[in-house]
């Protein structure tokens, strides 16, 4: 019988919360490309890393726009909607074109056993391939080496900071984890890396002898939090490359500026709701909490509550000691069932709180939708 609506169809490919979803191997990809028979833009970026990857890549895609380019950006998760993953020009495809590509593409991925994740990607260069995009910025899902996102060719590529993440697919050690995220280099013009432990450098220099490194970033972000520097550094020293290769053509101040700008959903997210104060992050792990801990105190010094919630296979409970000093509560789903419930309770208690909630996209999603709802 066919779906009725875009989530019946994608619901017949099971989980798609990223490591659960994830399928090693490019051969399920391939044969999905080559069904819909997809054009490569004359531009392609990759980004990988373990996190910073979506920031750097809507700044990235600010910065292209502004050059004149028509831009296809493929991030995930996504917050609310699926369409989020998929935008040109900073406009998430529409429910009729998404729903057209699904009817190409879906018999083929139901045959070949794609997963979730290698069907957005697919979804999302197919319908860059039909809106003739300049140039595609895709972020990789986990790792890069067996990752939807490499099954094509790339021109750049960039690695954003790399930490522990994925251990079940990427291994326990940095090393592991930075061999596999290294692959996204191999076959591009240009590399780009953030900075990095000494020992993860030493791997990405093996797959790309010629990789960069970003100078400080110099103008204040829009997205808060003081890592968005290194993030946006990241994404200017790529267009700088591209300006200096003739590449694209623009003035490197407007793309400072647009990098400056750029705003991606989900980081460090500020809503005022009544008289309260919020914020939301999707930091799920050591490596991106420890990022964060800088730019606390000048959200709220301290604040009212932190909530710490997360998939139900994933614990952050050793990283709740660094959070304990910047807040007067911690509560994580041993203390209320979901972050609904932590969030609505601390606000009933004291409605002009100032909060802080951490895990997941699922997380940030839960918090947002019961933010819209308790004002309607």
């Amino acid at each position: 019988m066919k779906p009725h609506n875009i989530d019946d169809w994608l619901s017949q490919l099971g989980q798609p919360s990223a490591d659960r979803d994830y399928k090693p191997g490019h051969a399920r990809m391939l044969a999905l490309l080559q069904a819909v028979d997809c054009k490569r833009p004359a531009l392609r970026i990759r980004i990988a890393g373990t996190n910073g990857k979506g920031s750097t890549a809507f700044m990235l895609a600010a910065g292209l726009q502004a050059a004149g380019l028509k831009v296809g950006l493929y991030t995930s998760p996504h917050v609310l909607q699926f369409n989020e993953r998929i935008r040109i020009n900073g406009v998430a495809v529409s429910d009729a074109d998404l729903w057209h590509h699904l009817e190409c593409i879906m018999p083929i991925a139901l045959d070949a056993g794609a997963s979730y994740f290698e069907v957005a990607t697919a979804l999302a260069l197919y319908h860059f391939s039909k809106s003739s995009v300049d140039v595609e910025v895709l972020e990789a899902g986990v790792g890069a080496r067996l990752d939807a996102t490499t099954a094509v060719d790339a021109d750049m590529a960039l690695i954003t900071p790399i930490g522990l993440d994925h251990e079940v697919w990427l291994g326990d050690s940095i090393a592991s984890v930075a061999e596999e995220k290294a692959y996204a280099l191999d076959d591009c013009r240009w590399g780009i890396s953030a900075p990095q432990a000494p020992e993860v450098s030493e791997i990405l220099l093996r797959h790309h002898q010629h990789l960069q490194y970003p100078k400080p970033f110099d103008l204040a972000c829009l997205m808060a939090g003081v890592h968005q520097q290194g993030n946006a550094a990241l994404a200017y020293t790529a267009l700088n490359t591209l300006c200096d290769h003739d590449v694209i053509h623009a003035d490197k101040g407007i793309l400072k500026e647009a990098v400056s700008q750029a705003v991606a959903p989900g980081r460090l997210q500020y809503i005022q709701h009544q008289q309260a104060h919020i914020w939301l992050d999707a930091a799920h792990n050591r490596h991106a909490i420890e990022a964060l801990l800088p730019s606390l105190p000048a959200l709220a010094d301290p604040f009212d509550a932190i909530l710490v919630y997360t998939r139900d296979d994933r614990s952050l409970s050793n990283e709740l000691e660094l959070l304990r000093p910047f807040t007067k509560q911690l509560i994580d789903h041993h203390t209320t069932t979901s972050p609904e419930q932590a969030l609505q309770h601390v606000l009933e208690n004291n409605p002009t709180a100032h909060v802080l909630v951490l895990g997941s996209f699922i997380t940030v999603a839960a918090a947002l939708t019961w933010v819209k709802k308790s004002v309607s």
